[in-house]
C-alpha cells in the first residue's frame, strides 16, 4: 500500500530516470556514441544488400539535407533550385572520370598527365585526353566547383527575399539540368554518363557493392555534421541566423550581408557539390533527370521536418524521408497488393504508394506547419524556467562598472565634434523628410531630438547610420567624413543604435542578440570557426566575457535570463536587451530611437537613468524621444524637427519658450491663444 504523498513511478519513468539524471550535454553524447554504434553495425546486421544500398543513398542525402540547413535554415535564404549544385558536382567527376569526353591532346596537358590526371591515349588514328581523376581528389574539387557557382548564381540575388529569391533560385535550378541536356558532347546529353570510374582505396575497388558506399556515405555525415555544428555556434553562424531574423538590424549590428550570404551559398554548394561526387561514383552512371525540381522539394522537406537550423534534426529528417520511400512505402504497396487480391479488390492489387511520394511529402508540410514548426529537433533549446526567486526579485541597479570609453579624452583634437551633420537633405519622391538640417554631437554629451509625429527624426538617424543615403549634405564622426558608407562599415567606425519598432534577433537567446552586436570587433571566418584555432577561442572567450560585463548594467533585469529566448522576453527586458546589443559593439556614440516607448511609468524612470549612467560611463548618447520628463531630465542639449527642417535648438529651458516649437506641438491656434 502506498503512503499518501508518495509519488509511484511509471515503468517508463524508472528506465529512463539514469537518462534524466545526465546532464544535457552528458545526454547529447550519450545518444551519439549509440547512434554510431548502430550506424556501424547495420551493414553486418541486415545483411539484405536492398537495404543496405537504400541506407547507402539515405546517407547522401542527408549530407545535401546539412548542405541546404546551411543555406535555408541558418541564413534564411529560400532556395529552390539546391539540387542544380548537386547536378553540377556529379557531372563534374563524372566527365573527369568516365569516357564520354576526349579533348585533343596537346602540350597542354603534359603537366596534368605527369600528376596522373589524364592519360595520353590514341583512338581512331587521333591523340587524344582520357580524363582519370581520382574520386578523393575529384570530392574537394567537385565541391570547389560547385561552390563558384553558389557565388556566381548567388551575386544577382543578394537584393532579394521570400518568394522573389525562390523563384530565381528555382530558374538556376531549371537552367542546369536543360544545360546538361543540351550539352551532349560533354555530358552525353540525355542519354547520360556511364561507366564512371568507381572509387578505389589503398587498392581495394569499391566496385557495385553498396557497403563502403555507406560507410563512405556515414563518415561524411560525421564530418559535415561537424563542421555545421562548429559554424552554427561561431561568429559566422551567428551572422547568418541574425540574417534570418532581420536582415536590417543584422546590418545595423556590423553584419556584411553581401560577404556572409555570399558564403552561406558557397558552402551549402559546396556540399551539394561534394555529394554529387559521392552520389554518381555510387550509381557509375548520371542523367538529367536525376537533378530536377522533385530533388530540391524533396531536401527542402527534409529542413523542415527536421527543424529550421538543427543540425542533427535534418540528418534524422533525410534518413526518415528517404527509408520511407526506399522501405516503408514499397513494403506498405507489397501488403495492400496481397490484401487486394484476397478481397479481390484490382485497385489495391495496382496501387504504388512510390509514385505518390510528393503528395506525401505536400502532406508533411502541411502537417508539419500546422502542428511542429520547430521540426523534429529544434533548432532552439527549451530553456529552462526561471525559478520563483528570480521572477519575483526586485529590480537591481548595476554593479559592474564597465567602461564604455573608445575614444580617450587626450586623442580628441579641441573643437571636434562627435558627431556632426552639414546641409543634410534626402526626399521620396515629393517629399522632403530631412531638409537642410545642420547639427553637432559633442563628446560626453546627451543630445535629445524630439519633434511631432512625422517630423524626420528617424529618417535623420537612417541617414547617419547608413541604412538610406542622403541626397545632399555631409555626415562626419570626429572629423572623418562617413557621409554614404553601409551601415556595417558605419558600425565598424563608431555609430550604434537600436530601433523605434523593436528589431531583436527574436529566436536567438539573449547572450546570442549581444554577440552578434560584437560581430563588427570580431574576426574569426569560416575556417578558423571549423578548426578552433588559438586565435578564435580567444576571441570567443573575449567576446563572451565582454557580453556579461555589458549585461551586468541593467542588474538581475537580463542577467538570469542569459539563455532565454528573446521573443519570450517581457517588452521592457527586449528594449533592455536591444540597447545592450548596441553597447557591446563599443560605439563611440549611441543612437536610441525613442528608448522608453511603450514602458510604464515606473520602466521609463529606471531605463532613463541606466542611460544617464552611460555618460559616466565615457560614453556620447543621441536620441529621439517623446517623453519629455525624460528628455529634460537627460538632455545637455535639444533639437527640435518639424517637417524636416530644425526648428529650434538649446537647452530645455530655451526650447520649449519658442513659439515654433509650441506651434509644432500643439497648433498654431492652441500656440498663439
Amino acid at each position: 500500500m502506498v503512503s499518501p504523498g508518495t509519488r509511484t513511478w511509471s515503468i517508463g519513468e524508472a528506465l529512463t530516470a539514469p537518462f534524466r539524471r545526465l546532464s544535457s550535454d552528458q545526454q547529447r553524447w550519450l545518444i551519439l556514441t549509440l547512434v554510431t554504434i548502430a550506424a556501424v553495425a547495420f551493414p553486418l546486421i541486415d545483411r539484405n544488400e536492398g537495404d543496405i544500398d537504400a541506407a547507402a543513398n539515405a546517407t547522401a542525402f542527408a549530407v545535401l539535407a546539412l548542405g541546404l540547413n546551411i543555406v535555408v535554415g541558418l541564413a534564411g535564404l529560400l532556395d529552390l533550385g539546391y539540387a542544380a549544385f548537386f547536378a553540377i558536382g556529379a557531372y563534374f567527376y563524372g566527365v573527369t572520370s568516365s569516357w564520354q569526353f576526349h579533348p585533343e591532346w596537346a602540350s597542354f596537358w603534359e603537366p596534368l598527365r605527369w600528376l596522373g590526371v589524364v592519360v595520353h591515349y590514341h583512338a581512331n588514328g587521333e591523340d587524344v585526353v582520357h580524363f582519370t581523376l581520382s574520386f578523393w581528389i575529384a570530392m574537394p574539387l567537385a565541391a570547389l566547383v560547385a561552390a563558384f557557382f553558389g557565388v556566381l548564381f548567388g551575386a544577382p540575388t543578394l537584393r532579394l527575399r521570400g518568394d522573389y529569391l525562390a523563384i530565381v533560385t528555382l530558374g538556376f535550378g531549371e537552367i542546369v539540368p536543360i544545360v546538361v541536356r543540351n550539352w551532349p558532347t560533354l555530358t552525353n546529353g540525355a542519354m547520360g554518363l556511364n561507366g564512371v570510374q568507381a572509387p578505389s582505396l589503398f587498392g581495394y575497388s569499391f566496385g557495385v557493392s553498396s557497403s563502403p558506399y555507406y560507410y563512405l556515405g556515414v563518415a561524411l555525415i560525421a564530418f559535415l555534421i561537424f563542421v555545421s555544428s562548429r559554424l552554427k555556434d561561431s561568429r559566422v553562424g551567428r551572422a547568418w541566423m541574425a540574417i534570418r531574423e532581420d536582415e536590417i538590424a543584422a546590418g545595423a549590428m556590423g553584419v556584411n550581408r553581401v560577404k556572409l550570404k555570399l558564403l552561406a551559398f558557397a558552402v551549402g554548394a559546396g556540399f551539394a557539390g561534394a555529394t554529387g561526387t559521392f552520389y554518381v561514383a555510387k550509381l557509375q552512371t548520371a542523367t538529367p533527370d536525376m537533378f530536377m525540381f522533385p530533388v530540391s522539394v524533396m531536401i527542402l522537406v527534409m529542413i523542415v521536418l527536421g527543424g529550421m537550423g538543427s543540425v542533427y534534426g535534418v540528418v534524422l529528417a533525410a534518413v526518415i524521408l528517404q527509408l520511407l520511400q526506399s522501405w516503408f512505402l514499397q513494403d506498405l504497396s507489397g501488403w495492400l497488393h496481397v490484401l487486394g487480391r484476397a478481397v479481390g479488390n484490382d485497385w489495391m492489387q495496382q496501387i504504388d504508394l512510390t509514385q505518390s511520394i510528393e503528395l506525401i511529402f505536400g502532406i508533411i508540410l502541411v502537417l508539419m506547419m500546422l502542428y511542429r514548426r520547430q521540426g523534429l529537433i529544434p533548432a532552439t533549446r527549451a530553456t529552462k524556467a526561471l525559478t520563483l526567486e528570480q521572477q519575483t526579485a526586485l529590480p537591481s541597479r548595476g554593479t559592474i562598472d564597465v567602461d564604455l570609453r573608445v575614444v580617450a579624452p587626450g586623442e580628441l583634437k579641441p573643437g571636434t565634434a562627435m558627431l556632426e551633420v552639414e546641409k543634410l537633405l534626402k526626399t521620396f519622391g515629393g517629399i522632403t523628410a530631412v531638409k537642410d538640417v545642420d547639427l553637432r554631437v559633442e563628446p560626453g554629451s546627451i543630445v535629445a531630438l524630439i519633434g511631432p509625429n512625422g517630423s524626420g527624426k528617424t529618417t535623420l538617424f537612417n541617414l547617419i547610420t547608413g541604412m538610406n543615403a542622403p541626397d545632399r549634405g555631409r555626415i562626419s564622426l570626429l572629423g572623418e567624413d562617413i557621409t554614404g558608407l553601409p551601415s556595417h562599415v558605419i558600425v565598424e567606425r563608431g555609430i550604434a543604435r537600436t530601433f523605434q519598432n523593436l528589431r531583436l534577433f527574436s529566436n536567438m537567446t539573449v547572450l546570442e542578440n549581444i554577440l552578434v552586436g560584437q560581430h563588427s570587433r570580431t574576426k574569426t571566418g569560416a575556417v578558423g570557426a571549423v578548426l578552433h584555432t588559438h586565435a578564435m577561442l580567444a576571441e570567443e572567450r573575449e567576446t563572451r566575457e565582454h557580453a556579461i560585463e555589458i549585461l551586468g548594467i541593467f542588474g538581475n533585469r537580463l542577467m538570469p535570463r542569459l539563455n532565454q529566448v528573446a521573443k519570450e522576453l517581457s517588452y521592457a527586458n527586449r528594449r533592455r536587451l536591444e540597447i545592450a546589443r548596441a553597447l557591446a559593439s563599443r560605439p563611440k556614440i549611441l543612437l536610441l530611437d525613442e528608448p522608453t516607448a511603450g514602458m510604464n511609468p515606473a520602466e521609463t524612470i529606471e531605463l532613463a537613468n541606466q542611460i544617464k549612467s552611460l555618460r559616466g560611463m565615457g560614453l556620447t548618447v543621441f536620441l529621439i524621444e517623446h517623453k519629455l520628463n525624460v528628455v529634460n531630465e537627460l538632455a545637455d542639449k535639444i533639437l527640435v524637427l518639424d517637417h524636416g527642417e530644425k526648428i529650434a535648438e538649446g537647452t530645455a529651458e530655451q526650447v520649449h519658450a519658442r513659439p515654433e516649437v509650441l506651434e509644432a506641438y500643439l497648433g498654431r491656434k492652441v500656440a498663439h491663444a
